[in-house]
């Protein structure tokens, strides 16, 4: 199939619809990295270029002082009879509109069209971000091209309603299983009901309190939450196993350690197992660095706290300061009639390309 031609010196609201067009799945974003590769390689100066998979890398050596990173994910969810794009009035639909091809057109027409930028910059356009954290480009990346990483600032383009959102929280997921002795279900006196087991964690549930914490003025809301349950053998038999998966959202204070000693202590004394299945340690807002403080001068002030995973957590475990930033809304991300208004396009450039020129 030929590559199709990106315009990065095109209205970012044309870059984004033609982004959009070329379907790019996650583990399927070959036609769109080498699109992306042609069109930096072709119409940016000034720029190193590189390919690592489908991760497209591209870098500035001007010597100025300091270095802002623009991250941004090619991939999207499964499409949901969502792609080609559609523009009506001042609204943009289509997979991918949102999170995050829009924040991509955004990070891409402004490498292209920054004659004198008050940075050196790096783009880095990864894959594979909307499935398991082993496929992630940017962990390919950080094993291989180390050095492409570093920064004194990085701005991920999630969709955050052109709003800075600082840090992210922490995410863990336990599986908690319950045993019982199975029994037919007319006789169930002489079984243990293992899904009835469970009761008591999802009463702990029910009354958890979640905390909230302000850090650098950034709120995080704490949540822990049931979101799967499974038991049963037949209709006519009492179970003898029965499984509950718990996912607790923790705020950027706490170590990924802390929370599960958190979730520990929640369900302590209950007859149950629990086995960690997934654990992801969550970023501080690091807004008093400079180079992130001078992005929230040129948007106005104006931030809250990431209540979701992102990955601004891998740049704060490599100590630099990261924030997501992009014209999508949070809201609208893998939704069949995800979309974008083409204003927040419009409005997040003109912030950044203030921020990358003053």
């Amino acid at each position: 199939m030929a590559v199709p031609h990106l315009d990065l010196h095109a209205d970012p609201i044309e870059l984004t619809a033609a982004l959009v067009d070329i379907p790019s799945v996650s583990q399927d974003e070959t036609l769109i990295a080498d699109a992306v590769e042609k069109a930096l390689r072709e119409q940016t100066d000034g720029f190193e270029v590189v390919r690592s998979g489908n991760c497209v890398l591209a870098r500035t050596h001007r010597g100025l002082g300091s270095r802002v990173m623009l991250a941004g994910h090619l991939d999207t969810v499964p499409i949901a009879d969502n792609v080609p794009s559609r523009l009506d009035g001042g609204v943009l639909w289509g997979c991918g509109t949102s999170d995050m091809k829009a924040g991509d057109a955004v990070f891409l027409h402004l490498a292209a069209t920054i004659a004198d930028p008050a940075h050196d910059l790096t783009l880095v356009m990864y894959d594979c971000e909307e499935i398991a954290a082993t496929y992630n480009g940017l962990g390919r990346i950080e094993r291989d091209l180390r050095d492409w990483l570093d920064a004194d600032v990085a701005i991920l383009g999630e969709p955050t309603g052109g709003e800075i959102e600082a840090g992210c929280q922490g995410t863990l997921r336990v599986r908690i299983t319950a045993d019982g002795v199975r029994a037919h279900s007319a006789r169930s006196w002489l079984g243990e009901n293992a899904i009835h087991k469970l009761a008591p964690v999802l009463e702990r549930l029910a009354r958890y309190e979640a905390r909230s914490v302000d850090i650098d003025g950034c709120v995080y809301r704490e949540g822990l939450s049931a979101v799967r349950i499974g038991g049963g053998v037949a209709g006519n038999v009492v179970p003898d196993a029965a499984e509950l998966d718990v996912n607790f959202r923790f705020a950027p204070d706490r170590s990924p350690d802390d929370a599960l000693a958190h979730v520990e202590e929640v369900f302590a004394g209950l007859p149950i197992t629990m086995e960690t299945t997934d654990m992801s340690p969550g970023a501080l807002p690091g807004l008093s660095h400079p180079a992130a403080a001078a992005l929230v001068d040129a948007a106005g002030g104006k931030f809250r706290a990431k209540y979701g995973w992102t990955d601004v957590a891998r740049f704060a475990a490599l100590g630099i300061p990261a924030v997501n930033y992009g014209p999508g809304d949070p809201n609208l991300a893998h939704k069949r009639d995800e979309h974008v208004e083409v204003q927040r396009i419009t409005d997040v450039t003109t912030v950044l390309r203030d921020y990358l020129t003053r």
